[in-house]
């Protein structure tokens, strides 16, 4: 079966008009870009990939797939501390796709593109039998000797995460028609809104950059997340899962189904910042973040250790052993829709 587009033509009509913020990508029209840092920058690159029936819904709107593709890898800067400047999207797209969906989803990345202030520097399309398969690889500034990394979590310091947790691990439930009945539709489509577009926290990662330690997004469900920063910083961390923030619709999904507690501490692509600051300076950067309209909430703290995460919501700490979340050898295995 013959793809109803030609690469050149894609490009031309749907991703050129994406790459004009940024000279060095010389309209989509060489072979690569020439890029240069700002003055006293270092550059931070990140890529991600999302396959249809893993990552995503192969039936979402185009759209949202753009624009959860390039807000996943705009998260990852914005751990770091970075501000992000371009892109460069590889599409695998299956032949079966016409125009119309193409048209959608460049659209969608565009809107986002524009909105968060970046361009298109480059990339490819190809056509495949399928999955549906993305590719973003995202490029950002960051003064230079300034990057957030994982492994900076102090003996002392307090464990801290923006936003609420567990919106998009319900929100894929949702989808997956497991919520309680009596779920009402606003709460609905809020948790649906969180799962597909993620809200990276870019101005956090920024303000970050001067008193916290060390941060990263959760991508992978907290537990697991917080056991990436324990490790990485050789410290033991100690969670109290009572102090998780909870948005008002997962906390009315928790009070009609108690058990999906642990779906929400487990359950991935929150996309908010986890990240470990003394004790003096929480206030100050709970004050500032906040001012963005970004809610910051302390769950732990971190003592000298080796690399493990206890939970002591019950007085006594409960090691966690093998953190859930995602598992992406395990995701290839099935498929969203189980």
């Amino acid at each position: 079966m013959t793809a109803p587009w030609d690469e050149f033509g894609l490009i031309s009509a749907c991703f050129r008009p994406l790459s004009v913020a940024e000279p060095g990508a010389f309209a989509l029209t060489d072979d690569a870009a020439i890029l240069t840092p700002s003055p006293g920058c270092d550059w931070v690159v990140t890529a991600d990939a999302l396959v249809a029936g893993i990552h995503f819904f192969p039936d979402d709107p185009p759209a949202s797939i753009a624009r959860k593709a390039l807000r996943v890898n705009l998260s990852d800067l914005a751990a770091m501390g970075a501000k992000p400047r371009c892109v460069f999207l590889t599409c695998a797209f299956p032949d079966s796709l016409d125009k119309h969906w193409i048209n959608q989803f460049a659209e969608g990345l565009g809107d986002d593109i524009q909105d968060f202030g970046i361009a298109l520097a480059g990339g490819d399309v190809v056509a495949t039998p399928g999955p549906l398969t993305l590719s973003i690889t995202a490029m950002g500034e960051v003064p230079s000797g300034r990057g957030l990394r994982r492994s900076g979590v102090k003996d002392g310091d307090v464990i801290v995460v923006t936003g609420t947790i567990g919106d998009a691990a319900l929100g894929l439930d949702m989808q997956r028609l497991a919520a309680p009945d009596a779920l009402d539709g606003p709460d609905r489509a809020y948790l649906l809104d969180r799962y597909r577009h993620p809200s990276p926290r870019l101005q956090a990662g920024a303000i970050l950059r001067d008193a916290a330690h060390a941060a990263m997004d959760i991508s992978d469900g907290l537990l697991a997340d917080v056991r990436h920063l324990a490790e990485a910083s050789k410290v033991d961390i100690l969670l109290d899962a009572r102090r998780v923030p909870h948005s008002g619709a997962v906390q009315r999904w928790l009070d009609l189904a108690p058990a999906a507690q642990e779906r929400v501490l487990t359950g991935g692509d929150d996309y908010e910042l986890v990240f470990s600051c003394a004790v003096d300076d929480f206030a100050k950067l709970s004050a500032e973040i906040g001012a963005t309209g970004v809610q910051v909430t302390a769950i732990g703290r971190a003592e000298a250790g080796e690399g493990r995460v206890y939970r002591y919501e019950t007085g006594r700490r409960q090691l966690v052993a093998v953190p859930g979340g995602h598992r992406h050898g395990a995701e290839a295995n099935g498929s969203l829709a189980e």
